[in-house]
């Protein structure tokens, strides 16, 4: 089995930390050219001149995902630079912690904007490039087991991920024909600099206690699921919602 990526464009969003930091950095070692977006082009910087100083390409696109109008220029900036692109991993997203009933409009908008709406068009304009080229493509949801399961006070954040999940179903049935697998990878509770605070607090260790194997993810623990899904040898894994959680949700 081989998962090299060269003479692959990808294009990461959210890539200014955590797993989309993660993603950009894997895909970059396994020879693929990439395109890394966020808002932040501060830390994107940073970034592109980690990959490049370890001998990979890279260009940083300035993208807000709920800015509509900014997608399509995104993504045409991506392939005028790299490209045409190959592997689409839609990782940007937040969550919003409380309870319903003290859950803001605008709070919840801005999750279902951000987890939702942008990975939607962003899939549509990469989908419809690929489709132009004709020669397939990878397009990579990143979901969440809260896709699967009530996390209680994450409820806006746990419908968000069901409809990545669907969509990502949606997505593989109608663009099977041109040969566009549309996979969702639903990580479990993995540190990060969002949420190391929450597990160094009393509250967090207790939530770490009640998993089964007492302990958290590591980003790393996403490394082979994300090479299989952006290499050939996942020719026929399309419309899948790849649970990695380390037994999280049992």
């Amino acid at each position: 089995m081989t998962t090299d990526l060269k003479g692959k464009t990808a294009f990461v969003t959210g890539a200014t930390s955590g797993l989309g930091r993660r993603f950009a950095k894997i895909l970059a070692g396994a020879g693929a050219n990439v395109a890394i977006a966020a808002r932040r082009t501060d830390r994107l910087a940073a970034l592109k001149t980690e990959i490049e100083a370890a001998g990979g390409a890279c260009v940083c696109i300035a993208l807000d995902v709920t800015d509509g109008a900014r997608i399509p220029l995104a993504v045409q900036e991506a392939e005028a630079a790299l490209g045409p692109i190959d592997i689409l991993v839609n990782n940007a997203g937040m969550n919003s912690f409380g309870m319903v009933v003290d859950l803001a409009d605008e709070g919840f908008d801005a999750v279902m904007n951000t987890n939702v709406r942008g990975p939607f068009f962003l899939a549509r304009e990469v989908g419809r490039s690929m489709i132009a080229r004709g020669k397939g493509g990878r397009i990579i949801n990143i979901a969440s087991i809260g896709a699967l399961k009530v996390l209680p006070g994450l409820t806006a954040y746990c419908i968000s991920k069901a409809a990545i999940a669907m969509m990502t179903r949606c997505l593989a049935r109608e663009w099977a024909r041109h040969d566009i697998n549309v996979t969702a990878i639903c990580p479990g509770y993995i540190e990060t600099e969002i949420n190391d605070d929450w597990f160094a607090s009393e509250g967090g260790q207790k939530q770490i206690k009640s998993f089964p194997r007492k302990r958290l993810a590591n980003e790393d623990d996403l490394d082979g699921m994300l090479l299989l899904l952006a290499s050939d040898q996942s020719r026929a894994i399309t419309g899948s919602l790849l649970t990695v959680d380390d037994g999280q949700s049992l």
